[in-house]
């Protein structure tokens, strides 16, 4: 995990007619401060995940050789099916992407089902410390619900 600075922030955006949303200048520079490569990852229904690509990279790669050390030395015989739906999902769950002019993200076929959101639409645009997440509003706020009596109990578990 990178040494950066934290992302933070909430904002309201509207999908426009061709699935473009803008992300904010104070979420988008951080991400694409190395370089203009993003990923754009399924997270869970009703959110998906904006990474600076060399970051997520090094994550996915350090996992998947992981498994594949693991296949390697017999450890998942037996598991097939499991290596199966780990296949399956790696196939689908991200794509690269970049922002184009005033920080416009395409959201990609496949992804915007996911999303839950349909053109016109609100969404928000939340800072997740290391990536930048949208979130259909309905799903954020139940999030919100659920993860905010937690938040203490958290901070002081990471930060001790």
């Amino acid at each position: 995990m990178a040494s950066a600075e934290f992302i933070l922030g909430e904002f309201n955006r509207k999908i426009d007619e061709r699935f473009r949303l803008s992300i904010p200048t104070e979420l988008a520079e951080p991400l694409c401060e190395d370089s203009a490569d993003l990923i754009l990852v399924k997270e869970r229904p009703g959110c998906l995940s904006l990474w600076n690509s060399k970051h997520w990279q090094a994550k996915l790669d350090a996992g998947v050789n992981l498994v594949k050390a693991k296949i390697d030395a017999g450890r998942l015989e037996g598991r097939i099916a499991d290596v199966q739906m780990l296949g399956r999902l790696l196939s689908t769950r991200h794509r690269n992407v970049q922002l184009a002019a005033k920080g416009r993200l395409l959201i990609p076929e496949g992804f915007r089902e996911f999303l839950g959101v349909e053109a016109g639409g609100e969404v928000l645009i939340v800072g997740a410390a290391i990536c930048v997440e949208i979130w259909r509003t309905d799903a954020w706020l139940a999030n919100l619900e659920e993860q905010m009596p937690e938040f203490r109990t958290l901070l002081d578990a990471l930060s001790n």
